[in-house]
């Protein structure tokens, strides 16, 4: 019952656009692929009975393709909140940062919006800093659970995956302070362990080498690299994995000082084979400081 990768994306996109027209010409660009692997893929589901042509080229799942794609389920959403803020001061002085409103809608509704809309309800906010605003979700969002990160204000955010790290099978792990204007990048079914990141040039921040499609090295700054985006996805395989190199990292020498990140994709980088899945310019924004809020909210501009 195991799939491809490219039979996945296409099930998975068949799945999703289902009630939809759609061409081998529309699923080789949306899967980006060539036609003629699209063609092949799509001949294979067809053969294995997991996909059925309808009318008007209208694709459908089949109850067997839902029995496959079933191992592949996300089924849980986990959201690092605890941190301060300091860049964006002086909003974070009394508000976390995930909390602040941007052109009206708090960042991380529009994170919990799209989990949600992906039918991912078992949710956990890690919170520290001000937690208790949090609370003010629940309205909205009755479903969200809490851990408390107790010791937030000393140490990295490797803290809050430590207090999780038995939490992470088939989950997304959200950072809670990135404004998502995509909704599709969270999705029902994951096919592998993966990072978000965007293809650029050269950039200042957080980023990933890779090799055909994976994640070589992380580091700050770099050339022909890709962005990286705090969301990552966490199969049962490499979450068993992350439960321990998490504690062993945190209990290291100076292990407290690491981002969480780095246990995965730094310290124990052997140990995993993390997927780079693209994000496109304008997907993601990340606001870093109070002068890039400003920016893109001009209510702030007082």
């Amino acid at each position: 019952m195991n799939l491809t990768l490219n039979q996945f994306e296409v099930l998975t996109l068949i799945e999703k656009e289902q009630d939809k027209k759609i061409t081998q010409r529309d699923i080789a660009q949306k899967c980006h692929v060539s036609l003629g692997i699209a063609n092949k893929t799509l001949a294979e589901l067809t053969e294995l009975e997991l996909v059925k042509l309808q009318d008007n080229s209208k694709y459908t799942v089949t109850l067997k393709g839902y029995e496959w794609l079933e191992p592949y389920r996300v089924k849980k959403a986990i959201f690092m909140a605890a941190g301060f803020g300091s860049r964006m001061v002086p909003v974070t002085l009394n508000t976390p940062k995930p909390l602040i409103q941007v052109h009206g809608k708090r960042i991380i509704e529009t994170l919990l919006d799209a989990v949600l809309d992906a039918g991912i309800t078992d949710i956990t906010i890690v919170r520290g800093y001000l937690g208790e605003q949090f609370d003010l979700l629940l309205k909205k969002y009755p479903m969200i659970k809490f851990v408390e990160n107790p010791i937030y204000n000393e140490a990295n955010n490797i803290s809050s995956a430590y207090v999780v790290r038995d939490m992470l099978a088939n989950a997304y792990v959200l950072e809670s302070d990135l404004l998502l204007y995509n909704k599709n990048l969270i999705r029902k079914y994951e096919y592998t362990t993966n990072y978000l990141g965007m293809p650029v040039d050269r950039t200042d921040d957080w980023c990933f080498e890779t090799k055909k499609g994976y994640i070589t090295k992380v580091r700050v700054g770099g050339e022909d690299v890709h962005h990286m985006f705090g969301i990552s996805y966490w199969t049962r395989e490499d979450a068993e994995k992350m439960e321990y190199d998490i504690e062993k990292v945190y209990k290291s020498p100076g292990g407290k000082e690491r981002y969480w990140d780095e246990v995965a994709l730094r310290e124990c980088i052997k140990n995993y084979k993390v997927w780079v899945r693209t994000v496109e310019k304008g997907d993601i924004i990340e606001i870093d400081t109070y002068n890039e809020l400003k920016q893109i909210d001009s209510i702030y501009n007082v």
